[in-house]
């Protein structure tokens, strides 16, 4: 199972929508396919494997890390494919939350005379698929918030200049998260002042498989309540898609192309005059985002973790000081101790000359 895993570890970055998934199958001690989900569309963990095998499928035991699934979408039901193809028994990592599978994928197989087992090393299995989990059990996506921080807990210069705060591993490791998301969010004031695109770039990624990482690349979300958005902004300028919210009941004229659509604008109020965030996280779950990330500046971050709406925080720290001027990590004004906000601490590892944080919201704290 942990070699299953280890292949669904090669979709980290190219399955979405659909899970990462990994099979092998084995005849006694000996592994004689394998396979992982490599794109929404093609062929699932289980049919790649079986392929790879040929005739040698018959008798084997199959591992996948994740229960095979029993529904058609874009390709057909892997439990039935498995059992056609005559494998003795399957041993699955954790059950498909699909509401779609959700078990009837093992009781197929069982009902075919295959001998089934699991949940075999669940929570590695469940570790690669946080986002997907999330959304099949709830409606909504996980969503996660990268900063970049000094030792004293500053973001920026009180001018707002940032670049840069962290070293060049941290910054590659930044375009790793956003390749693994469905979307990464930011807000009109992180645009006008760093006029960043938010693309994965393939020549900062530092992955083996970077190729196939900057290959599909994340819907961008800019937050932009009053319709500052300028046409002539860095991330209109590729062909990466990009979702504009406001406030306004009508599009921003200056974003509408020829054809009425130059980039896609909605309109999400909430009832304080500002963008209704909880109906930004729904509605991205709507569009099968299973992970969302984050990158804006200490407002809008503050907003989404004020509100409950942060799974998890990514926090690189840079061996440097800022000063008391600079601007802090988050816009969360507390006048007490009784108001402070415990954090699980999650993973501690350096990345280049610099440490990264992954943090949990303690809601019980």
């Amino acid at each position: 199972m942990a070699r299953a895993i280890g292949l669904a570890k090669k979709g980290l970055y190219s399955t979405m929508p659909n899970p990462r998934v990994g099979c092998i199958l084995v005849q006694g001690d000996d592994v004689v396919g394998e396979g992982w989900h490599v794109r929404a569309g093609e062929g699932h963990a289980e049919v790649n494997a079986l392929a790879d095998a040929g005739d040698k499928a018959k008798g084997a035991t199959a591992y996948v890390s994740l229960e095979p699934c029993s529904h058609t979408g874009k390709t057909g039901p892997c439990c039935e494919a498995l059992a056609a193809a005559g494998v003795s028994r399957v041993v699955f990592g954790m059950e498909d939350p699909n509401p779609q599978v959700a078990g009837r994928g093992v009781q197929y197989l069982r009902d075919q005379g295959v001998e089934v087992d699991g949940p075999v090393l669940e929570m590695d299995a469940y570790y690669l698929n946080p986002g997907f989990i999330k959304r099949m059990e709830s409606g909504v996506p996980l969503v996660r918030c990268k900063l970049a921080m000094s030792v004293d807990g500053r973001t920026a210069m009180a001018s707002g200049e940032s670049k840069w705060v962290t070293g060049p591993r941290a910054r590659a490791d930044v375009q790793a998260l956003r390749a693994r998301s469905c979307a990464v969010i930011t807000g009109i004031g992180s645009i006008n002042h760093d006029d960043s695109s938010l693309t994965v770039r393939e020549n900062e990624l530092l992955l083996e498989n970077a190729v196939l990482a900057a290959e599909k690349q994340p819907l961008r979300v800019v937050l932009d309540s009053n319709q500052q958005l300028k046409p002539t902004a860095k991330v209109l300028q590729s062909p990466a898609p990009v979702l504009v919210v406001s406030v306004q009941a009508e599009p921003n004229p200056e974003l509408l192309g020829a054809d009425g659509q130059m980039v896609e604008q909605i309109c999400l109020p909430g009832r304080d005059g500002r963008i209704d965030l909880r109906a930004l996280v729904r509605e991205l779950g709507q569009r099968q985002c299973n992970e969302v990330l984050v990158e804006a500046g200490s407002t809008l971050s503050g907003a989404f973790l004020r509100q409950g709406l942060l799974d998890e925080l990514v926090v690189y720290m840079a061996p440097k000081l800022l000063g008391s001027s600079a601007r802090p990590l988050f816009d969360l004004p507390m006048d007490s101790m009784g108001e402070q906000m415990p954090l699980e601490i999650k993973d501690v590892r350096q990345v280049g000359g610099d440490w990264r944080f992954t943090l949990i919201p303690d809601p019980e704290g």
